[in-house]
């Protein structure tokens, strides 16, 4: 199984301290899965401009080719402005409109404020709705409260990042299961 987490901005620090500690949960739980962490302020990506994925070199090649080879996604984002970053939605962009057929899509927001929680439900639920992800129906959504230092000292964070890495993993391992089963029906 391939689990890559995509820390979904170019700044700050919460998104990137709660993706190490979802990566590192998935990892040490689950040794067997190849997990790889995609932090978009590590990498220079152009903006979309409708090639298709497989035309893309360099960085946003890499990007885009990790992300549809994927089984499973941990997406991770901050709230600007009452929405996703642009860094975050251009790799949607990137993609084509099927990107996530066949995929789990899990997610963590981090945003200053309570007021952002519904951000994910209807920006980015919407948008992986489209691209055909199986969605991980819980996400975890994180204050500047629950961080200091770069580290999270919300006890009950930590335990929600790691109950969702774990629903992640078995709803792509049912999901991979079901696949199978309803390909061993077919006579070819």
């Amino acid at each position: 199984m391939k689990v890559v987490g995509l820390s979904g901005s170019i700044v700050g620090s919460k998104t990137r301290t709660a993706m190490d500690y979802a990566v590192k949960t998935a990892s040490e739980k689950y040794p067997e899965a190849e997990v790889t962490l995609i932090d978009l302020a590590e990498y220079d990506i152009p903006f979309s401009d409708g090639r298709n994925y497989l035309e893309y070199e360099d960085d946003a090649g890499y990007v885009t080719q990790t992300l549809m080879e994927a089984d499973a996604i941990l997406i991770g984002t901050p709230i600007f402005q009452a929405s996703i970053p642009a860094t975050l939605k251009n790799i949607f962009d990137l993609l084509p409109d099927s990107a996530f057929r066949d995929k789990v899509v899990s997610m963590f927001v981090t945003a200053g404020s309570s007021k952002h929680y519904l951000i994910a439900e209807q920006q980015l639920k919407p948008i992986l709705t489209y691209m055909k992800a199986q969605i991980v129906q819980t996400y975890v959504f994180m204050e500047e409260q629950d961080f200091y230092r770069k580290k999270i000292i919300n006890e009950d964070v930590l335990f929600r990042i790691e109950r969702l890495v774990e629903d992640t993993v078995v709803l792509t391992e049912t999901y991979k299961r079901i696949q199978e089963e309803k390909e061993a029906t077919y006579d070819f």
